[in-house]
């Protein structure tokens, strides 16, 4: 697997590399956002290690950039702690977000999670009605429509497909979608169903993704939908 860290600060590269290194990992290290961005873009990255304060490009224009293109998984590790910035990385790509000074350990079992996340999902095709996603070919198509899905609407549908029927909390989804058990970040899996519902229920007669007051969110057809009818 192979890993591209975009850092402006040589001696914080240098330490996530040598950690990855001895880890067993291939790191490509450079210290410019525009640089980052177009190695991003060009090469298959199993994770992106990306730094705020860039020179060239910032590392949030470097996100937005990504997010279009569907992206790599991404770590934000940055000086940067303002709730702001968290909130503004997790809702345009980034799968985490750490605070610099990185204890090695830390980030190293984050880098595993994330990659073996994005790894472990092959071979997996979920269903529901009309609507099929499929984890090795990472498409999703409805009514035989495909969806264009971010990473993590992608990564919230699909724990919703395995827990079809069930109520998944907002909770569930902060741990498991963006590995933060941080209340105050709630919003950002609202914004995120939101942005998955215009693209899953808004164009078709049958909704499968239900809000349930109080508790969080439902995948499956209710009672009543044609879809159900004999």
């Amino acid at each position: 697997m192979k890993i591209l860290i975009v850092d402006a600060h040589p001696p914080s590269a240098q330490y996530l590399c040598q950690g990855l290194c001895q880890d067993g990992f291939n790191v490509d290290v450079v210290h410019d956002g525009l640089q980052g961005r177009n190695l991003a873009l060009s090469r298959a990255y199993s994770l992106l290690v990306l730094d705020l304060d860039l020179p060239g490009q910032s590392g949030r224009a470097v996100l937005q950039d990504l997010l279009q293109a569907g992206g790599t998984p991404t770590i934000v590790v940055t000086a940067n702690d303002s709730l702001e910035d968290q909130v503004f990385c997790l809702q345009n790509g980034a799968d985490d977000y750490l605070v610099k000074p990185v204890r090695l350990p830390v980030f190293l079992a984050r880098a595993r999670l994330r990659m073996r996340g994005s790894a472990g999902q092959e071979g997996l095709r979920l269903t529901l009605a009309d609507l099929v996603l499929d984890l090795s070919k990472k498409r999703v198509e409805r009514a035989g429509r495909r969806l264009d899905l971010t990473r993590q609407e992608f990564a919230v549908l699909w724990l919703l497909l395995q827990r079809q029927g069930d109520v998944v909390t907002r909770a569930e989804l902060v741990q498991q979608v963006w590995s933060l058990p941080v209340d105050a970040l709630n919003n950002v899996v609202d914004v995120a169903v939101c942005r998955l519902r215009s693209k899953l229920d808004d164009p078709y007669a049958v909704k499968l993704l239900h809000t349930v007051r109080g508790m969080g969110y439902l995948l499956a057809l209710r009672d009543g939908d044609p879809a159900k009818q004999p």
